[in-house]
């Protein structure tokens, strides 16, 4: 099944320039349609207000981390379908089984380039 690159996506990070980047990404992969937020308590409203295709998340922020923000859609009836990849710069396992336990479809480690972004997003459309 090929991924629709007209859904909407949204890219969350405490970091400026890792949105950038994914942004940059997601656009040589084809997608237009992308929000940002700057933690996971501005992700969360965004996510109540309208409904994401996908959601890219980096897992280390403040005030709100990329697992709390997981855990909250999980748990969220309208939300806990969303497809949500996690963004880390840390590979220790047991994040990756943190996040795996809390729902997680996909896991990035940083740094990745578009054929990773894309190896990813395809996994998770393909279950």
């Amino acid at each position: 099944m090929a991924v629709d690159t007209s859904m909407p996506v949204l890219v969350v990070d405490d970091y400026k320039a890792m949105i950038r980047i994914i942004r940059n990404l997601l656009k040589q992969l084809g997608f237009a349609n992308v929000d940002e937020a700057g933690d996971g308590s501005a992700a969360l409203d965004m996510t109540r207000q309208k409904q994401y295709g996908l959601v890219i998340s980096d897992w280390n922020m403040e005030p709100m981390t990329g697992y709390e923000l997981l855990s909250e859609v999980r748990t969220d009836d309208r939300l806990s379908r969303t497809p949500f990849i996690t963004v880390t710069a840390e590979s220790k396992t047991e994040n990756v089984v943190a996040a795996k336990k809390a729902g997680v479809n996909n896991y990035i480690v940083k740094p990745f380039n578009a054929a990773t972004l894309k190896a990813k997003i395809d996994a998770v459309f393909s279950d």
